[in-house]
């Protein structure tokens, strides 16, 4: 997995490309959760349009990060998830507790209506 994280308008975008599985990378991209959240970022929005597959490790990733920003009062969006997580998040029942928008302009439109 590769991943690109960008601060905009004070959130955190994560662009995810490849595998979605825990380890090296996964880690890597839970130490820049950590450094946006020292710096008070609440908002964050995970990209998975270019992610081609998800295991387990990776769905608790993704858990991770969300309950990192909720306990901080804030908030994730998963972006364009393909139809195999979006299947995914459906069977795990996590589709309950995921946002997921269609692209950049609505996860920023909702993460900022979610912390007002």
């Amino acid at each position: 997995m590769k991943y690109q994280a960008e601060l905009k308008d004070d959130i955190l975008f994560i662009r995810l490309q490849g595998d979605l599985i825990a380890g090296a990378d996964t880690q890597a991209m839970m130490e820049e959760v950590d450094n946006a959240q020292r710096t008070n970022v609440q908002l964050c929005a995970i990209d998975l349009s270019d992610a081609r597959f998800i295991d387990s490790g990776g769905m608790g990733v993704l858990v991770s990060v969300l309950t990192k920003f909720r306990n901080k009062g804030g908030e994730l969006v998963l972006i364009k998830p393909s139809d195999h997580i979006r299947k995914l998040l459906i069977v795990t029942k996590l589709n309950a507790i995921f946002t997921v928008a269609e692209n950049d302009e609505f996860a920023a439109q909702f993460l900022k209506e979610s912390i007002y």
